[in-house]
């Protein structure tokens, strides 16, 4: 099984919402970071694409026909030539809109290291600290100009980088009607689902803190 859909748009953009979307839409599963603990291998391909070494992107996702939201949204120029014949939805949402969901949300857990001596844990750990706040925002997460700037980056290579038809620019207020012309499917009864609030994202990383 090939990708079929490649995300490119940072995480709290609407990548959970989207990643229901397309699983109710067949493209299914569709990997996220929230796939990464509980899938056998993903923490360790991922500690492995951190610290530079050789991929194979079809082992990576082998079982998933789509990606979208961090790490995985990192590799988009390397996923695009991979599979050639995936879609690339770039999600996006006004920048400030973006920041003050993403400051009280990735940042402040990724400015946070709660005692662990869970090694998957640990490990995890420091792919996401290379991958998100090392690689994209060179260790500046808190700093909101650097993460315009990142941001910003990030929308206009996506755009320079992929062929228009082949790329969907997406904000979660889109819904079915942008979403399913592009991938040439129908569009279903049931509404877009959207999830994943500020509030959500703090009660599930607490939840996930207790566990540790």
């Amino acid at each position: 099984m090939a990708l079929k859909v490649i995300g490119s748009g940072f995480g709290r953009t609407g990548t959970k919402s989207l990643k229901l979307a397309l699983e109710q839409l067949g493209f299914t599963p569709c990997h996220h970071m929230l796939e990464i603990r509980p899938t056998p291998g993903q923490v360790d391909f991922w500690y492995d694409i951190s610290q530079g070494k050789p991929t194979d992107w079809h082992a990576v996702f082998e079982g998933f026909q789509a990606a979208v939201d961090w790490p995985s949204c990192n590799y988009w120029r390397e996923m695009a030539d991979a599979f050639p014949e995936a879609k690339v939805i770039h999600t996006t949402r006004p920048f400030e809109q973006w920041w003050k969901s993403f400051s009280k949300t990735i940042a402040e857990s990724l400015m946070t290291d709660t005692p662990t001596e869970d090694p998957i844990r640990l490990k995890q750990r420091a792919m996401v600290n290379q991958i998100i706040k090392v690689d994209v925002f060179g260790g500046r997460i808190e700093d909101k100009e650097v993460a315009r700037a990142a941001f910003e980056k990030r929308e206009a290579e996506v755009k320079a980088g992929i062929a228009p038809e082949r790329l969907l620019m997406f904000e979660p207020t889109d819904g079915w009607e942008k979403l399913c012309p592009f991938l040439g499917v129908p569009v279903p009864e049931a509404a877009y689902p959207f999830t994943n609030t500020t509030e959500d994202f703090r009660a599930a990383m607490q939840m996930a803190q207790a566990r540790t």
